[in-house]
């Protein structure tokens, strides 16, 4: 049986595998956390999950034809990410003011579409954890 890793190209097109791998290799770059691959929840086939100390930094999620990421931020988060506003692309402050508030924080499922900026998305992620490797 395939792992979920080997999945990815027989699910994914070319422009979106594309995207994860770009993001997935800079977060290797600059994270030292724990890599957690899972079958998803409802539609998602795949959850690739990266953790450390019990806090998630983000989750990848993929199913036929389409993979998005998950980056919440909470009260204090939303606040950086503020300072950070005007350096960041239209589609990415659209998508963050059209995601409802929750009690916990803002819940962004990010389309991993080859049209986003994967710099917004490395910028969010800086809010959320400090780089803990050089």
């Amino acid at each position: 049986m395939k792992s979920m890793y080997e999945q990815l190209p027989s699910i994914l097109p070319e422009e979106i595998l594309h995207m994860w791998h770009t993001l997935t290799e800079e977060v290797d770059r600059l994270y030292d956390v724990d890599r957690i691959w899972n079958k998803g929840f409802g539609d998602w086939a795949i959850e690739y999950k990266y953790r450390r100390g019990g806090k998630t930094l983000c989750t990848f999620y993929a199913k036929d034809g389409a993979a998005d990421l998950l980056i919440t931020l909470g009260k204090a988060e939303r606040e950086k990410f503020d300072a950070i506003r005007d350096s960041l692309s239209a589609d990415i402050k659209e998508l963050y003011e059209n995601t409802k508030t929750y009690h916990d924080g803002k819940w962004l499922w990010i389309p991993l579409e080859s049209e986003l900026r994967s710099d917004d998305i490395i910028s969010i992620l800086k809010i959320k954890r400090r780089p803990n490797r050089k």
